[in-house]
């Protein structure tokens, strides 16, 4: 029999600086498990995480990568094994830069207006750096970037998917593919249906139609890709979820950069939150292992900062507007 309490998947490599923010909010929100699927960590996140399993906080998978596959891909095909094989009925997978707003805050509400569905579709909102220039470890998220586009753009937002993992072969970094199911139903956390033509699609992240998806009221994806300059800077030596370096999308002025760093109204939605947060990472950070481990990733950061950051690789990606 499959549960009706989602779990929630990602994939990431040198996030430990963000991973305790990004765990604890969501395990406030209810999803049970927590999995993370990491891939050749050198800031010791993944050591973090291994700590964090071996105190039944979270699951960590840590993959070795197929050469030609993209370790998101790669990831989420761990992620549905385990999911099958504990009888996980329900799997949402987003990035350490996202996190689910529900607007009132109820996981098992969403499932009851959903019932039936073989997707769920969460459109992004673009959140910028609010005017963050250096990232310092131990700020939050949600504290720190309050500042974001008005509301989610149809037609060029984006989705994460909360689906049934009974009806999908496999699933990309946005969305499930190769459907079980003769005709998967999609729809929006408000229970409106949408298409599922996107499913039979290679590569696609948006649903139709559009003004639907992009409309809902009840839930979508707060996404703050950029956090802050420098650690979107940090990313050309991270590369992608896709396994993609170079090509110019994580430099300052990119088409990806001026897209996704909204700064035009401010909100404080998410800062209810903020309590229980602090509560749970109070507690976590009370066992010297986690906090020791936490530290390290935040040394490696700063370390990998000063050495990554320099003026030359600043001004080689930074897209400087043609002279009019």
């Amino acid at each position: 029999m499959t549960r009706v309490i989602p779990a929630l998947a990602a994939c990431m490599r040198n996030e430990g600086i963000f991973l305790l923010e990004w765990l604890a909010y969501h395990a406030g929100l209810g999803f049970d498990p927590i999995i993370v699927v990491t891939n050749d960590c050198t800031d010791g996140s993944d050591l973090l995480l291994d700590r964090l399993a071996a105190r039944g906080i979270v699951i960590h998978i840590a993959q070795e990568v197929p050469k030609g596959t993209p370790p998101q891909d790669a990831g989420m095909d761990h992620v549905l094994r385990l999911c099958r094989d504990r009888g996980i009925g329900f799997v949402l997978h987003m990035d350490s830069d996202e996190f689910l707003h529900l607007a009132d805050d109820d996981l098992p509400a969403l499932m009851a207006r959903t019932e039936g569905a073989d997707v769920v579709a969460f459109v992004w909102r673009s959140f910028g750096d609010s005017g963050v220039t250096d990232w310092t470890p131990g700020d939050l998220v949600i504290e720190r970037n309050i500042r974001a586009e008005p509301a989610p753009v149809p037609d060029e937002t984006k989705s994460k998917c909360l689906f049934r993992v009974d009806s999908f072969a496999r699933a990309t970094d946005h969305n499930p593919l190769d459907p079980l199911v003769e005709f998967p139903l999609v729809c929006t956390p408000d229970g409106e249906a949408l298409s599922n033509k996107t499913l039979r699609r290679a590569r696609s992240s948006r649903f139709q139609p559009a003004e639907i998806a992009a409309g809902a009221r009840t839930g979508l994806i707060h996404h703050y890709a950029i956090r802050s300059e420098d650690t979107f800077l940090m990313k050309n030596d991270r590369g992608d979820g896709q396994g993609k370096t170079g090509g110019g999308k994580y430099h300052l002025g990119s088409r990806w950069h001026l897209r996704a760093n909204c700064n035009d109204v401010e909100d404080r939605s998410l800062h209810r939150h903020l309590p229980a947060i602090r509560a749970r990472l109070a507690e976590w950070r009370a066992d010297p292992e986690t906090a020791r481990l936490e530290r390290a990733c935040q040394d490696w950061f700063t370390a990998r900062r000063a050495a990554i950051l320099t003026p030359e690789n600043r001004s080689a990606w930074t897209r400087r507007k043609a002279a009019s």
